[in-house]
């Protein structure tokens, strides 16, 4: 049947995603408006006597969650995850990502490192040949800020990159501040060739919190388009 809106495809993707939770899993429970769309499928699988335990990646997702009465629980309490389902702003058929728009990167890249899974879901619209067209989101430590951006706009100029880098505002003009306490720089490089050297440079940077680009995390990722669903990767368990 065919997909006619973004949002038809994201409900449709996240309907699959939700398949693959099992009773008693504990699910990393994504932030964004893809991700909204399971964990609303998920509240009504809950309903219905679904035994699971989530872990929010944001304050927003956490809200929702309990709206939904999905019990909740915290890393502290439980380190390990059998699943993550998320979404993405951007995705390249290595399963490579870009994530951060929604301003959750950090906390989201921590819930998928300890999940067994991470099941991506998004519109085709996200899906590119070469990661960039959207802005690489790297969180900061206030402390510090300007130094930290030299640095940053430095090894970018070391791979051949350049483009502005821009601070995060909310819509008041006020500096974006994550749940976390930081700043959010985006980085507006283009094509990013080589990503996982990328990765390796902001990662190696002082003051760097985390960077949006997700390698080596996705399992699988469910993808809605004007076609149907199709899914790159692995839904079941390796």
């Amino acid at each position: 049947m065919p997909l006619n809106s973004a949002d038809e495809m994201k409900k449709r993707a996240a309907a699959v995603a939700v398949r693959a939770v099992a009773p008693g899993m504990r699910i990393g429970l994504g932030t964004g408006s893809t991700a909204a769309y399971f964990v609303e499928l998920l509240g009504e699988r809950v309903r219905e006597g679904l035994p699971v335990v989530g872990v929010p990646t944001s304050e927003r997702t956490r809200t929702q969650a309990e709206a939904l009465s999905i019990p909740l629980t915290t890393l502290d309490e439980t380190p390990e995850l059998d699943l993550t389902v998320d979404g993405a702003d951007e995705f390249d058929a290595r399963l490579r990502l870009i994530k951060g728009g929604g301003g959750a990167l950090l906390r989201e890249k921590i819930v998928a490192a300890a999940s067994k899974r991470l099941i991506v879901i998004a519109d085709e619209s996200k899906e590119v040949g070469v990661l960039g067209a959207f802005p690489l989101p790297v969180e900061i430590d206030r402390f510090g800020a300007p130094a930290t951006r030299r640095h940053i706009e430095r090894a970018a100029a070391e791979l051949g990159l350049s483009g502005e880098i821009a601070l995060r505002l909310r819509p008041d003009r006020h500096a974006f501040v994550t749940d976390g306490g930081h700043l959010v720089l985006d980085c507006a490089f283009g094509a990013i060739h080589d990503p996982e050297a990328l990765a390796a440079r902001l990662a190696a940077i002082p003051g760097v919190v985390e960077h949006g680009l997700f390698i080596g995390l996705a399992t699988a990722i469910v993808v809605g388009g004007h076609d149907g669903v199709r899914t790159l990767g692995r839904l079941d368990q390796a």
